[in-house]
């Protein structure tokens, strides 16, 4: 028998992540909020891997409380990933996935683009999610992951804060609004930038977040995180002292 995966967060995520490792014949131990995690862990201490499903919000606390056996074998999969979410919790080499698949309750999953996955599992998580018509692709380097996670973050941020103002879809974003869609983005990338210490290629930026347009120029631009979001971002932007005119300006129409 493969060894057991232990899943926290049994979402619509989580349940997907479930059912193709299922499939590919790992047992799988589901950990909820009701349940202690050490002692699901004193139980289980040596699994394959623990995905880790939680919601963003969620996330910071899911890892501070950790159960040490499994730190070492973390996979995340978390919107607004940067690697700074998981290095301030001494995680040091988890395997990391950029879900581009989206699944609604009731729904099958709905795929934009092969998802990017880079870490000890992702060998692994490419094959299962291929169990179930899920496409993945194995990154090759650190940077290549953190561009990724940028690019995602980018397309996010952007469809939700402009969506505040023009709503729609996002290949209406684009079509008829991609003044707006590339001042936001560049503010977004601002941001990205200072969190990761870093600099990018804006255009390569831009040029990713386009081609999950393309995958899906059906999605709707606002989900119902759009607010928290644009107020995550200003927060963000305060403590880097950053301008942000344009973010700025649309939270005071969005409140107004």
């Amino acid at each position: 028998m493969k060894q057991p995966v232990v899943i926290i967060g049994m979402g619509e995520l989580g349940s997907v992540f479930a059912r193709a490792l299922l499939r590919s014949g790992h047992p799988v131990y589901p950990v909820t909020r009701e349940m202690d995690m050490a002692a699901q862990a004193a139980r289980l201490p040596d699994p394959q891997m623990v995905v880790l499903a939680v919601a963003e919000k969620d996330l910071q606390a899911a890892l501070a409380a950790m159960a040490q056996p499994w730190r070492d074998r973390m996979v995340l999969l978390q919107n607004e990933l940067l690697p700074g979410d998981w290095e301030r919790h001494g995680l040091r080499d988890p395997t990391v996935i950029s879900v581009w698949f989206e699944k609604k309750k009731g729904t099958e999953p709905k795929v934009l683009l092969p998802s990017p996955v880079f870490g000890p599992q992702a060998a692994l998580l490419k094959q299962a999610l291929a169990s179930i018509d899920i496409p993945a692709r194995v990154l090759a380097s650190p940077d290549a992951l953190l561009f990724e996670l940028v690019v995602k973050n980018v397309y996010i941020l952007t469809t939700n804060i402009a969506g505040l103002v023009v709503g729609g879809t996002v290949g209406e974003l684009w079509e008829q609004h991609e003044g707006l869609a590339r001042e936001v983005a560049n503010e977004v990338i601002d941001i990205q930038q200072h969190l990761c210490a870093r600099e990018f290629d804006r255009e390569a930026l831009i040029q990713g977040m386009l081609e999950a347009f393309r995958g899906d120029p059906a999605h709707g631009c606002m989900g119902r995180s759009a607010p928290a979001r644009l107020q995550r971002a200003l927060t963000l932007a305060d403590e880097a002292g950053l301008a942000v005119k344009r973010l700025r300006a649309i939270a005071r129409q969005y409140a107004g």
